[in-house]
């Protein structure tokens, strides 16, 4: 008896099938890039911008209950309606997409810088002072290495949650992954959807792991304590 061909697994529509790897490589590794790129570009604008705002939070406590509330706000709007709003003014393209995927990530990004700036204890402060440090010296040499954990904290959420939100991007036709997990999902094709969602997993996972890895060099006293 003969043994069936590889190939039968696409008539099947098996779930792990590796004809369609072999067939589609160029495509998924397309789609890959594509989707690491749309996600390390929104986390990288999304801290930038988040930077000011959390500075001027910092200086004008007034305003923090009006930034934290309309960046809230913005991270609360669907995603799917965000992208609708966007379409008229910027296109079906991935300008749409980064724009959206930059709002998301400010609320994270300005809660948690803010909350670690905040939790520098003042009595450190206080010795900074005494040793002559003056405020643009002492923010960087004191408050932002102790705020670092929550900074970096800030940065596995933002990125996990930017890896699962870049696929709603299928929708205006720059979803990097999405585009295979809708494609999938249009014509059941099991092999595809369990390839998409496989490697977003994994995306998510090692862009984690990778941000733990450069808090663990950026953080070497938490090391110390650790031994």
């Amino acid at each position: 008896m003969a043994l069936p061909d590889a190939a039968d697994c696409l008539v099947r529509n098996s779930w792990i099938c590796g004809k369609y790897l072999s067939t589609r490589r160029d495509i998924i590794l397309t789609d890959l890039k594509q989707h690491v790129i749309l996600t390390v570009v929104a986390v990288a604008i999304g801290f930038a911008v988040s930077v000011p705002l959390t500075m001027f939070v910092r200086r004008f406590r007034r305003a923090e209950g009006l930034v934290l509330g309309l960046t809230s706000v913005l991270y609360g709007v669907p995603s799917v309606a965000l992208f609708a709003v966007l379409v008229p003014f910027t296109g079906l393209s991935g300008t749409t997409v980064e724009i959206g995927l930059v709002t998301y990530t400010l609320v994270i990004f300005v809660r948690n810088t803010l909350a670690g700036l905040d939790a520098v204890p003042p009595d450190v402060l206080d010795a900074a002072r005494g040793m002559g440090m003056g405020p643009i010296r002492m923010f960087l040499r004191v408050e932002v290495p102790l705020a670092m954990p929550a900074i970096l904290a800030g940065f596995r959420v933002a990125t996990v949650s930017t890896v699962a939100l870049v696929t709603v991007g299928a929708l205006v036709g720059t979803g990097g992954l999405g585009q295979e997990l809708s494609d999938a999902f249009s014509s059941y094709f099991k092999a595809e959807a369990l390839t998409a969602s496989v490697l977003c997993v994994l995306l998510a996972i090692v862009a984690d792991l990778l941000i733990v890895t450069v808090g663990w060099f950026l953080t070497p006293w938490r090391r110390r304590r650790s031994a």
